[in-house]
């Protein structure tokens, strides 16, 4: 499987808010749309969103896949780390304001939510131990496993061979030993990466970087007299919709300055 060797990375838009362009690729045999996704670091959800009448675990030969690598770029300061949970997906900008670099990521599965709000990055760690949570312990527990106290580093260690600790108490950023958990619900809570992202990233950051987690299902730009619209599907627990589909339409717009009316009207 060939991997992405570098970050998906833009200079930062001279006007708008939309990075990127949109892709298409051929199928290989035995491919699937997360194997090929990961080729263009894109997750397994973005993928299937943009490919809904291809079967996901077996595309099958030759077929014309399309790969959703425009983005517009998340409401709020245009600095450090934003996550839209919604999204599934991480922005980094960079500190010389010049570029912006994005990547898949793997969330909070139902029941395990990831927490929105403001953090920084307070620790870094190459190769880290991985102490499980009395909560993860107890989850293995009714299933009728169990869980070392301490994981040494290695390929069992669910947290790969980087991690960055969050400033909300018991959350991090990390990379995996399970690839196919990006790009959708696959976490304890914390944010997962593919080994070669989060490496990139863990590089690019400094401690103190600070992070955003918000849950943005839809994304509006206007160019010129073009409106753009970027959707996904909200996360589905009462703590992410504290708003209304139509209401979290209309503040997407209120965010990026626009009209929703003059929308309507156009």
């Amino acid at each position: 499987l060939p991997l992405t060797t570098v970050a998906i990375t833009f200079p930062m838009p001279k006007s708008g808010n939309i990075v990127g362009a949109i892709q298409t690729t051929k199928s290989h045999n035995r491919e699937s749309l997360g194997d090929i996704g990961r080729r263009f670091d894109i997750g397994i959800y973005e993928m299937i969103e943009a490919n809904p009448t291809v079967n996901p675990w077996s595309v099958g030969n030759g077929k014309t896949i399309t790969i959703p690598s425009k983005f517009i770029l998340p409401p709020g300061p245009s600095e450090g780390i934003i996550i839209n949970l919604a999204e599934m997906r991480l922005y980094f900008y960079h500190p010389d304001g010049k570029y912006v670099s994005t990547f898949p990521i793997g969330i909070g599965r139902k029941g395990w939510l990831t927490p929105t709000g403001d953090a920084r990055i307070v620790s870094k760690e190459k190769d880290p131990y991985w102490i499980p949570p009395d909560s993860i312990r107890a989850a293995y527990k009714r299933k009728g496993k169990s869980l070392p106290k301490v994981v040494p580093p290695g390929p069992d260690n669910p947290l790969g061979q980087y991690k960055m600790k969050l400033s909300i108490p018991g959350y991090l950023i990390h990379g995996t030993n399970k690839p196919g958990g990006i790009g959708v619900r696959s976490s304890s809570g914390c944010i997962r990466m593919f080994p070669e992202d989060i490496e990139a990233l863990f590089y690019m950051t400094n401690l103190g970087t600070p992070v955003q987690i918000i849950h943005s299902p839809y994304k509006v730009a206007k160019i010129g007299s073009q409106i753009y619209l970027e959707a996904h599907e909200p996360l589905s627990e009462s703590y992410y919709r504290k708003l209304t589909p139509i209401e979290m339409f209309k503040q997407a717009f209120h965010e990026a300055n626009i009209d929703y009316l003059y929308f309507t009207k156009w």
